[in-house]
């Protein structure tokens, strides 16, 4: 009995976390976003929009807890197009950065990318215990390791920045982030495929 009421009761906490991680990514996105464009950062813009992305995708994560398995492949299907979308979005930014070659505000870069950091490890320690639930949950959870992974990078570009006074740090950690979320994005598609032909079958 206690078993059974222990895994009713698995969509239910699945929601407060997903609520709890969806409102950080929201915050943060407003945050990092008017920080890239006040500091002329490619690094802080490429996080600030997956940040966005994030969010659509708690807030899907959100919409399908606890329904059928072909939702969730679908759901996380569409987790991985947002991903490879705002990889390709950040190669353009990029190449707009190039062209332009204005070098960013290192201290509102450092400082913005530490607190962005500090939020999705946050997010990390939340989703960590549910990573293993289902398709639904593993795929937000690889989106939240893909972003720390990404606001180390950019602390790190940062201190690059800082130290050659040159833009090409914030451009390259840029383009390695939007490289992280193609080959995020190809695993997850290809997982959420096979699940949902298995389902359908």
């Amino acid at each position: 009995m206690d078993d059974c009421c222990e895994i009713a009761d698995v969509p239910a906490r699945q929601r407060r976390v997903l609520q709890i991680v969806l409102a950080i990514n929201a915050a943060m996105f407003a945050v990092e976003f008017g920080a890239g464009l006040l500091a002329h950062s490619t690094a802080l813009l490429a996080d600030s929009v997956d940040m966005l992305g994030d969010a659509f995708v708690y807030a899907f994560s959100l919409y399908i807890v606890g329904r059928g398995g072909v939702w969730q492949s679908r759901g996380a299907l569409l987790k991985g197009a947002i991903m490879a979308a705002f990889g390709a979005g950040v190669l353009v930014e990029a190449s707009l950065k190039i062209a332009r070659g204005v070098v960013p505000t290192v201290e509102l870069m450092g400082a913005v990318s530490v607190l962005a950091l500090t939020a999705n490890a946050a997010v990390l320690v939340f989703l960590w215990r549910h990573r293993t639930d289902d398709i639904n949950m593993r795929s937000a959870w690889l989106c939240s390791r893909n972003d720390v992974v990404a606001n180390v990078a950019v602390v790190l570009a940062a201190v690059c920045v800082a130290l050659t006074g040159s833009a090409w740090p914030d451009i390259l950690i840029g383009l390695g982030i939007a490289a992280l979320f193609g080959v995020s994005a190809v695993g997850v598609v290809r997982t959420a495929w096979r699940a949902l032909h298995t389902v359908s079958s």
